[in-house]
């Protein structure tokens, strides 16, 4: 076992919470599985594996939940994830140096965090009205994102989501559908790349755990929606958390770069 019992424990509910949440409102958690990940490990394949799976296991109910009510078209999905499959698989089999990938991981991170942030401003805004976009902006923004998912280890919803609500792409719920279908089919194409890259590691005992604690923890934001709680303060909430976490990242890579 890499993580001792106590800390493993204490690491299930902080995935049990963050499932709850997230799945609440239409992401898979991937980001803040990577910010605490990164403060129990050390191995950066173990870290982006581990991120995935539980991404794949929390936003697979809710992808099926937005299709079941008919939020969901794979229609108005299919250009974002006809280039974020491939660019997911081709960033997950990138070999990246150890200092490298933490630097990429802070980075993305902060700004996660800060997408995040933004989204909460801008819901208001966006209730008024739609703006139809020329297909090739779903092509490059899918590329784009499906790539950097694929290179740390997320899904990608957490960055879509903001963008889409401030292009007023589609209404709230359907962007939401989106970013869950999103965060599914890439998380699934990223596996794919650490598996036939030789970079795929799922520590049993741990991987297990984790994965129980996001089933049980999005199941629960799935059905009962946390209509008591505040949307808005929770993904803000989340995303200082995710900006700690990856400022740190930073400082502490910074500091044994400097050091070696």
């Amino acid at each position: 076992m890499l993580i001792p019992i106590e800390q493993l424990l204490l690491l299930c509910v902080g995935f049990f919470i963050i499932a709850t949440l997230y799945s609440s409102v239409g992401f898979g958690g991937g980001s803040s599985y990577l910010a605490l990940l990164t403060l129990f490990l050390t191995s950066f394949f173990a870290i982006r594996s581990i991120a995935l799976v539980c991404n794949l296991v929390v936003v697979s109910g809710s992808t099926y939940l937005y299709f079941k009510n008919g939020h969901a078209k794979f229609k108005d999905f299919l250009p974002f994830v006809l280039t974020s499959i491939p660019l997911a698989y081709i960033g997950a089999t990138f070999r990246l140096k150890e200092s490298v990938f933490f630097i990429i991981l802070g980075c993305s991170l902060i700004l996660s965090a800060l997408f995040l942030a933004i989204q909460t401003f801008e819901l208001n805004k966006t209730k008024k009205e739609v703006h139809d976009y020329p297909n090739y902006m779903s092509y490059l923004l899918g590329a784009g994102i499906g790539f950097l998912s694929g290179l740390v280890g997320i899904g990608g919803g957490i960055f879509l989501a903001p963008i889409l609500n401030h292009l007023r792409w589609k209404k709230a719920i359907k962007i939401a559908a989106l970013a869950s279908f999103f965060i599914l089919v890439n998380s699934i194409s990223g596996l794919l790349g650490l598996i036939t890259s030789n970079a795929l590691s799922l520590p049993l005992k741990e991987t297990i755990c984790l994965v129980i604690a996001v089933l049980l923890g999005g199941q629960l934001g799935i059905r009962i929606s946390l209509k008591k709680l505040s949307a808005n303060g929770i993904k803000r909430v989340t995303a200082l958390l995710v900006f700690v976490v990856g400022v740190r990242v930073l400082l502490v890579n910074g500091l044994s770069l400097f050091s070696s």
